[in-house]
């Protein structure tokens, strides 16, 4: 496969840190498929939780008392990793999937619940972006006062639409 330079630009291609490492072809599709059968993205959960009836999964909240008391996704079962081991049995249906999530992106505490419940049997997708980016697209919180809502923060949600249209 002949690559060429694009018009304009300055650096050889063998410099250019996109395509030092020529994409993927058909292993794109195995590789992107597998990400969406362990993630879901925050606004595909807000919309079917908020679109009433059963959703089909619940979403489980990994953080620590005190985080989940800061405020948390409304219907969200709280359950730390740490005790996950000792009380997932008792508290989840290995019939229904579980979402989890963390604070947000920079933190894998998500993925290490996912991962400690799929040890245990468990289906398990992660919720990317965590709590912090259900915030930022401006979905609801629940904390011991009630239900609060901030405004989306128009660098990560679409304002004035129902979603991204991805």
């Amino acid at each position: 496969m002949k690559t060429t330079q694009p018009t304009g630009s300055r650096a050889p291609l063998s410099t250019n840190a996109v395509l030092r490492v020529p994409p993927a072809s058909s292993a794109a599709a195995a590789y992107f498929g597998a990400a969406l059968a362990f993630h879901a993205d925050v606004s595909d959960v807000a919309a079917v939780l908020v679109g009433g009836g059963a959703p089909g999964f619940v979403v489980v909240d990994s953080r620590s008392t005190e985080s989940w008391a800061q405020g948390h996704v409304p219907g969200a079962l709280h359950l730390p990793t740490a005790l996950i081991p000792e009380q997932a049995e008792k508290l989840l249906d290995k019939a229904v999937p579980v979402v989890t999530y963390c604070w947000g992106p920079g933190c894998n505490g998500g993925a290490r619940a996912a991962l400690a419940l799929a040890e245990l049997g468990y289906q398990v997708k992660e919720m990317l972006g965590g709590i912090e980016y259900w915030i930022r697209e401006g979905f609801e919180v629940e904390t011991q006062e009630g239900r609060e809502r901030r405004d989306a923060d128009p660098l990560t949600a679409t304002i004035g639409a129902d979603n991204c249209g991805c």
